[in-house]
């Protein structure tokens, strides 16, 4: 099971990262490659607790969705409305400049993933309170979710 806990799987999303480009094709959705880029870091902030986010969780979403989402053998949907704190159209962090902008990204995975934290975990907006183990798995499969969107 592929986790941001592990430094293989962290690397190589982070090489998977390195060959998006903003002319990078989108599969379904609509964020451009940029604005995805930016949706992921502001999904981490979240997580770090840098972005404040609104909670929308129930036990049925801390539970069983979240059981779901993080470790059944399937990928994640596509169509899944974004948040708008994490919505470059609405709440989200605009997309600046590309290059500075996936560095700021992989800077904040590689702070999301580290054994020493400096920092206490967010509550997810829909999974609340959660693990190390559940928080390293969300952020691998987030990540591997939009690279699919781009064909990396």
């Amino acid at each position: 099971m592929k986790t941001l806990g592990n430094e293989i799987d962290r690397q190589q999303l982070l090489q998977r990262l390195q060959r998006v480009t903003p002319e990078s094709r989108r599969r379904w959705g609509k964020m451009t490659p940029h604005q995805m880029i930016c949706h992921l870091t502001d999904s981490f902030k979240a997580g770090t607790g840098q972005k404040a986010v609104g909670a929308s969780d129930n036990m049925l979403n801390r539970t069983l969705v979240k059981w779901i989402a993080l470790y059944a053998p399937v990928h994640w949907p596509h169509g899944v409305r974004t948040r708008p704190e994490m919505d470059q159209h609405a709440g989200g962090t605009k997309p600046v400049q590309f290059e500075p902008d996936r560095a700021a990204l992989c800077d904040i995975i590689d702070r999301f993933s580290r054994q020493q934290r400096d920092f206490e975990w967010g509550s997810h907006p829909l999974f609340g309170r959660m693990p190390d183990r559940d928080w390293h798995r969300w952020g691998y499969l987030h990540v591997d979710h939009h690279l699919r969107q781009f064909r990396v």
